[in-house]
């Protein structure tokens, strides 16, 4: 607290008067970090798109899991129907375990943490898998471009609770369209 000094009558008393400097600091911080966040929070994840880019096939004879994310088209047909038209953005989510067999949320898990599990057992313990790293499996997940988040996150979700530590995504290495 600041003490005012002389003035008239030579007696000192307090001074009553609030600080605000340390007020506008923090307000104008704050108003700095909502204005650098508000943009990056309204931002849809429906206009992600993933980039054709050209990819090299791994080398590693690890047992990756492979995992298709797709919707039901307008007539709610699924990818392996005959007469699907294609993936829309309000369809039903369709995941694929080992790119085949279609699960729900509940069997993916299941079966992720199965497999995991079972090579796990197999290499000899979570130790040996730490010690070398490179055996242990990832997650690779190769999502139709009309799929929305809400489908490949719920399968990224799914198979990081059941251990596995790296997902990784699938594009197309040659651009289709020329």
């Amino acid at each position: 607290m600041a003490m005012a000094v002389g003035g008239a009558g030579g007696e000192e008393k307090p001074m009553s008067d609030i600080n605000t400097t340390p007020l506008v600091d923090v307000m104008l911080v704050l108003l700095i970090i909502f204005l650098i966040a508000v943009p990056v929070a309204i931002q849809t994840i429906q206009k992600l798109k993933i980039p054709v880019m050209v990819s090299q096939e791994s080398k590693d004879k690890v047992e990756n899991l492979l995992i298709t994310v797709s919707t039901t088209d307008a007539a709610g047909r699924s990818a392996g129907d005959p007469g699907f038209e294609g993936a829309q953005r309000g369809g039903e989510c369709r995941v694929y375990f080992n790119n085949v067999t279609p699960v729900d949320s509940t069997e993916l898990f299941d079966k992720a943490f199965k497999r995991l599990d079972e090579i796990v057992k197999r290499e000899g313990g979570a130790e040996a898998l730490r010690e070398n790293p490179d055996k242990v499996p990832q997650v690779h997940i190769r999502a139709d471009v009309e799929a929305p988040w809400r489908c490949v996150a719920g399968a990224i979700f799914n198979v990081q609770r059941a251990g596995y530590p790296t997902v990784g995504f699938i594009s197309t290495p040659v651009d289709p369209n020329g």
